[in-house]
């Protein structure tokens, strides 16, 4: 979040950067407090109201209770306590409007920010995820070619978190000065390429708990492969986003090398 934070103040106009980092502290705040009351438990229905696709909880109670601090919660492959699990996924909550914050920047009001982001992590993204890691009607697809998978949340959290954000925009249009009378882009620099830079820099830092953390487990062959995986990924992104820069722009172009 922090890296978010960072990113996202760096390539917007520095007037907007109190707005900016006010909507990140928000976000992992608010997105906190809901998981912990309903999130957590709409996330993996104890019941559903409509089966398989919505199954709103409650606050989350003691997890340590009935084996929930022990290794009885998953056995050793798990390596992973209830509330060690409960801030897991929090976190993936949190980041849920993370995405959207990043693309309805210097477009949105903050207070409907506000409420908008407290609806979509206490509710959207926990009945989506619920069809997939709560047992929901995701999970239940065919094996093979037919079944769903997802891990760390490429669908899950950054394939819904990319369609509420898609929904925003369009709704929202553009922001502000981006278009001349004529229909030609006026580019919106950002103020701090360098802020930028640490920002994204924190991110690739983190997305090794993200994805590590997802292995679920401590098992050093699982977990140096997605180590691995997720640096070469970083990095192949980078450069194939150099060339395609150099290509399109006839130069470099450090924003879309981050």
């Amino acid at each position: 979040h922090l890296g978010f934070a960072t990113l996202e103040a760096g390539l917007t106009q520095s007037k907007n950067t109190v707005n900016i980092l006010f909507k990140n502290v928000w976000i992992i705040s608010i997105g906190l407090l809901t998981y912990a009351l309903l999130g957590f438990n709409t996330h993996y229905p104890g019941a559903w109201q409509i089966e398989n696709w919505i199954g709103i909880g409650g606050p989350i109670g003691d997890l340590s209770a009935d084996g929930g601090d022990t290794w009885c919660y998953g056995g050793l492959g798990l390596a992973m306590a209830a509330y060690g699990d409960f801030i897991f996924q929090a976190m993936f909550a949190a980041t849920a409007a993370t995405i959207v914050s990043g693309a309805v920047a210097e477009r949105i009001k903050l207070s409907s920010f506000m409420i908008y982001s407290a609806i979509l992590v206490a509710f959207g993204y926990t009945i989506a995820g619920s069809w997939h890691w709560g047992g929901g009607w995701l999970s239940q697809l065919g094996g093979g070619d037919a079944a769903f998978y997802d891990f760390a949340g490429s669908t899950v959290v950054h394939g819904f978190g990319g369609a509420a954000a898609l929904a925003a925009v369009m709704i929202l249009g553009p922001r502000k000065g981006k278009y001349a009378k004529d229909g030609k882009i006026k580019p919106i620099l950002g103020h701090s390429m360098p802020l930028a830079a640490v920002g994204v820099f924190l991110l690739f830092f983190g997305w090794f708990g993200f994805n590590g953390g997802s292995v679920l487990s401590a098992n050093p062959g699982p977990l140096g492969l997605v180590f691995t995986t997720t640096a070469l990924a970083a990095a192949a992104g980078a450069v194939a986003s150099i060339f395609t820069s150099m290509i399109v722009l006839k130069k470099p172009d450090l924003s879309m090398a981050l």
